[in-house]
């Protein structure tokens, strides 16, 4: 028997040798990254599934996790739909605890803590995964470590045991599909060419820290002399030689651009690179290195401005897809990590849409209430294969200019329309138009922390329940007690949920929070539900003569109503209680939200009837009720 033959047949005992061995340690990996249990099995799962289709390749190396591990990472944070963590019923109070302070560090840190505690990699090897210079990687590894010690209360000679603890609690949980099933599906992927190169991708950012290749294995040209780049011909039909994209420095928006979009200031170049170094996350909410991990090519560069006032900045990143479809991909994962922002205390104040920008664009306001608060309006757009997102940043809270924000990003679409495998290009001066905010989350009819507004006299972030479905109704008062979960005028509600948002570590009262319920109820009872809840206000303080009653905001349309209260309950002679409470409708779909503030915890005054139209526009997307 040759020796080809022979280790043909031991492929596969290696195989499920190494599945057997890594994969308990790779989700202890991913879930201290994300918090989210099923997203991370989910991700390992998929791991070995691309491994088995490179095995060949990946048996021949000395360690084949460190290829695998980094490809597990990364689908775990881009699946995991939770914002900061998720949170499980059954989860230890300590487990808790330790993903609560894990969520506090940065993600270099967090990386860090989790190859040196987790995978027992080299000091080297930790800097190049993490993508940081080695004495950068080591202090923040250092200032991660003292950072969970600190929020655990425990000394820094503990953290490995914090660690361990956490591993241990997800060993043995949930069952793994066999082997030959991940093989199955490895071998399957073979023959449908669905992955090819992903794990050659992978192994580049092992190898060298960098992601900048497609495919193919053909290094991305990037023309950082600045000359124009030269027309790339469109390869022959059934040719079989790849295209190699070229990305010029000319194609991004400059100095001058900004000095004429934002007059009254002077503009300047800081750096301008191929997005390699460092941890790659150069605009707001941008959750990994490239949106595009096969693209051909990336540029980044970085702008500050100069003048009276508060400084501000501006980062163009622009990515090369290797096809329309691979760069819609990308298009869509931009604008996803935007939409549903998981970075702490940032809210999604409003998104629009510039038109005839590119084949496609949107464009956010976000605001960071960490101190010192910053503003950014970021834009989104697609030309062809190429995908550009401009942010501007402005320190405080006034609102960097939203007009020049879309002619800034329309400039750059103009750059790159010109170039071989552009697409539409751009206006120089587009309209802006309102438009519902893109669905995100599990139940993208339902508010996301990212939508709600600050706590007064709170620094800590919102953080939400999973969603679940509405036994009792959080989001009722005393004055209406609507119910999700019983019949109306003899019709059940459908497509119900109910989540509830909290700020955890503030110590407040127990009853701060906000409350929100939805439903779909057929024919004309959507309608009905919200006139009963408004008759049944009106006459609250009749009724109970404790509690006082006033009408925030009453609107109302042929498809919609919105109606917001204020309600002061008095519980004893010496205190108060007070409740916000809304009624939303939109067709056939019905939602009650609720908050209680707390002493000196409060919302800013118009923010909740804000809050409730944001509700109302999320609300839209819940589809009609079920037969």
């Amino acid at each position: 028997m040759s020796s080809t033959v022979k280790d043909a047949m031991r492929e596969p005992d290696d195989f499920d040798a190494f599945y057997k061995d890594a994969r308990e340690r790779l989700l202890a990996q991913t879930y201290a990254l994300t918090g989210d249990l099923g997203a991370s099995r989910r991700a390992v799962r998929e791991a070995f599934v691309v491994a088995w289709h490179r095995w060949r390749k990946l048996s021949r190396l000395d360690q084949p996790e460190e290829v695998v591990r980094p490809h597990a990472w990364r689908l775990a944070q881009r699946n995991h739909t939770a914002r900061v963590w998720h949170r499980e019923k059954d989860i230890a109070p300590e487990v808790r605890a330790t993903l609560d302070a894990l969520g506090q560090l940065s993600v270099a840190q967090r990386r860090a803590l989790v190859l040196t505690q987790l995978a027992a990699v080299s000091m080297p090897q930790m800097a190049r995964e993490v993508g940081l210079p080695l004495e950068r990687a080591e202090r923040e590894l250092q200032n991660g470590a003292a950072a969970l010690a600190l929020a655990l209360d425990v000394e820094t000679s503990q953290v490995r045991s914090v660690f361990e603890q956490l591993a241990a609690s997800v060993s043995g949980r949930g069952r793994w599909p066999r082997a030959t099933i991940v093989r199955r599906s490895g071998a399957a992927r073979r023959r449908a060419h669905t992955v090819a190169g992903v794990l050659g991708a992978v192994a580049v950012v092992v190898v060298s820290g960098l992601v900048v290749s497609d495919g193919d294995g053909v290094r991305p040209s990037l023309d950082v002399a600045g000359s124009p780049s030269q027309p790339t011909p469109a390869p022959a039909r059934g040719s079989t030689t790849p295209v190699v994209v070229t990305l010029p420095e000319t194609s991004l928006v400059v100095a001058p651009d900004l000095d004429a979009h934002y007059p009254g200031r002077r503009w300047a170049q800081v750096r301008t690179g191929d997005n390699s170094a460092g941890t790659g996350l150069v605009v707001p909410c941008q959750q990994e290195r490239y949106a595009d991990p096969r693209g051909r090519a990336t540029l980044v560069r970085l702008l500050e401005g100069r003048g009276p006032g508060p400084a501000p900045s501006a980062t163009q990143l622009t990515e090369a897809s290797a096809s329309t479809r691979a760069a819609r991909r990308a298009f869509r994962t931009t604008t996803g990590w935007l939409a549903g922002c998981t970075e702490s205390r940032v809210q999604l104040l409003g998104t629009r849409t510039p038109e005839a920008v590119g084949d496609e664009a949107v464009q956010f306001v976000l605001r960071s209430w960490e101190s010192p608060v910053t503003t950014y309006v970021v834009g989104v757009a697609r030309t062809g294969d190429y995908t550009t997102t401009t942010a501007v940043r402005l320190p405080g809270a006034a609102v960097p200019d939203r007009a020049a924000g879309a002619a800034l990003l329309a400039t750059g679409v103009s750059r790159l329309c010109v170039l071989p495998r552009g697409g539409a290009c751009a206006p120089d001066k587009p309209a802006l138009a309102d438009r519902d905010p893109i669905p995100t989350g599990q139940r993208p009819a339902l508010l996301s922390e990212v939508d709600l507004p600050p706590v007064s006299g709170v620094r800590q972030a919102w953080v939400g329940t999973e969603p679940g479905r509405p036994t009792t109704n959080a989001a009722a008062t005393g004055c209406d007690k609507t119910s999700f979960s019983t019949a109306f005028q003899g019709a059940r509600f459908s497509r119900t949920a109910t989540r509830t948002f909290v700020v955890p570590g503030a110590e407040l009262p127990q009853e701060f929070g906000l409350a929100e319920t939805v439903g779909a109820l057929p024919g004309q009872r959507a309608q009905a539900l919200v006139g009963q809840v408004r008759d049944r206000l009106a006459r609250c303080p009749a009724r109970d003569l404790n509690t006082e009653v006033d009408e925030l905001v009453r609107r109302d349309s042929p498809r919609s109503s919105l109606t917001a209260w204020r309600l002061d309950v008095k519980v004893t002679d010496q205190r108060s209680v007070v409740f916000y409470m809304a009624i939303l409708r939109t067709g056939t779909a019905v939602a009650q939200l609720g908050f209680v503030p707390a002493p000196g915890a409060d919302l800013a005054p118009g923010a909740f009837v804000a809050l409730a139209e944001r509700a109302q526009a999320r609300l839209r997307v819940l589809p009609a009720p079920q037969a």
